[in-house]
């Protein structure tokens, strides 16, 4: 019985620390610690245009190498080039990331031109938007490999080096739709919940072989303003708005340099995602 209490007073004070900490990381949000990234080597998936591009701008001006991935070889060398014009250093790389050899082939030509990456941003993502019976199969396993499998593949292409140094960051874009389902998303909400339990269960492995310099960020946003969703209107735009593209890429680069470990944009979707655990 000692042992049972003691446990759960370990508990409950580690809780609480966390708590304070965040209460004042959320009051006073200069105060936390910044990461220098100059020098990583930041490798960002579906590169070529929206959120994906906006990060590699954004990484190249805090002087990180970027790396573009992205099936859209035009946009994504468009990109590349945006950031070498300005003096930055950037490679692009055209990858199918629904075939995971296409991902283990570029992640070894990624180590041979350039070097190990040390923050890996999964962003590419696909959306049917077809209800579940209209979608076809052929979709529904496209959706499943951009979204959640090929995260997998580029995680193991590149966790063992960050392990073996004990130095790096995993970036999974997931979507509030991969924490409540939604109507007429069954394929693309089961994709992002599998992203978000990816995260989470490779966060807690790190952790319990003592990794603890390798982070891992969910980002979990409402609608952005990307096309990707297009014509999709918001019952509550003052609670939910829809997000404009740059707001959201600078606050998943924020979430990186400050080591955030959950990112939900906006923050209204904290307390949803509270209360849903109360019904």
């Amino acid at each position: 019985m000692s042992n049972l209490l003691w446990e759960c007073l370990q508990v409950t004070l580690n809780c609480l620390w966390h708590f304070a900490v965040s209460f004042v990381y959320l009051v006073l949000p200069f105060c936390k610690p910044r990461k220098d990234v100059a020098g990583d080597i930041v490798l960002i998936t579906g590169a070529g245009s929206g959120i994906g591009r906006l990060m590699a701008l954004r990484f190249a001006t805090l002087q990180s190498v970027v790396i573009l991935w992205d099936i859209d070889e035009v946009n994504n060398e468009k990109t590349a080039r945006e950031i070498r014009d300005k003096g930055g250093r950037a490679y692009s790389y055209t990858v199918d990331l629904s075939d995971r050899d296409s991902v283990y082939q570029n992640a070894a030509n990624v180590k041979r031109d350039v070097g190990d990456v040390t923050i890996l941003i999964n962003n590419a993502g696909i959306v049917t938007g077809k209800t579940f019976l209209d979608c076809p199969d052929k979709l529904i396993e496209k959706t499943m490999q951009v979204n959640t499998m090929a995260h997998f593949w580029t995680v193991k292409s590149f966790l063992p080096m960050m392990m073996k140094r004990n130095y790096g960051h995993i970036v999974n874009i997931a979507s509030s739709a991969g924490l409540i389902g939604v109507s007429g998303l069954a394929d693309y909400c089961a994709s992002k919940f599998g992203a978000v339990g990816f995260d989470e269960s490779l966060r807690y492995e790190l952790s319990a072989m003592g990794k603890d310099g390798v982070i891992t960020t969910v980002v979990c946003p409402f609608f952005i303003n990307t096309g990707m969703f297009d014509g999709v209107k918001t019952k509550f735009p003052l609670l939910l708005p829809i997000m404009e593209a740059e707001y959201a890429a600078n606050k998943i680069v924020d979430a990186v340099q400050t080591k955030q470990a959950m990112l939900y944009m906006p923050r209204i979707l904290y307390l949803f995602l509270a209360l849903k655990g109360c019904v």
